[in-house]
């Protein structure tokens, strides 16, 4: 699903509200679970699932191209743990 499908998704669910003003709500919301997940670490919706910051270790890995070793730099991603209520509904 794409943004504009997720927009359209919830303006028929919500005729009162105007395309533009879900598309507002959606990037509040979404700015918000991104600032909490920096925040926090962590960010969970019961029913839904939580997202956490997981950190990488550093490796080696190669350039495709030439088959060189390269150094990878240690970093954080964000991973997600689906709830059982949604895993249930797949």
């Amino acid at each position: 699903m794409t943004k504009a499908e997720l927009l359209d998704a919830i303006a028929k669910q919500s005729p009162d509200l105007t395309k533009k003003q879900v598309s507002e709500v959606v990037e509040a919301v979404f700015e918000t679970v991104g600032g909490a997940i920096k925040k926090n670490g962590k960010f969970s919706y019961a029913g839904f699932g939580s997202f956490e910051v997981r950190k990488r270790k550093a490796r080696t890995g190669r350039n495709p191209q030439t088959g060189e070793t390269i150094k990878i730099k240690a970093s954080k991603t964000v991973g997600f743990k689906p709830a059982k209520a949604l895993k249930d509904r797949l």
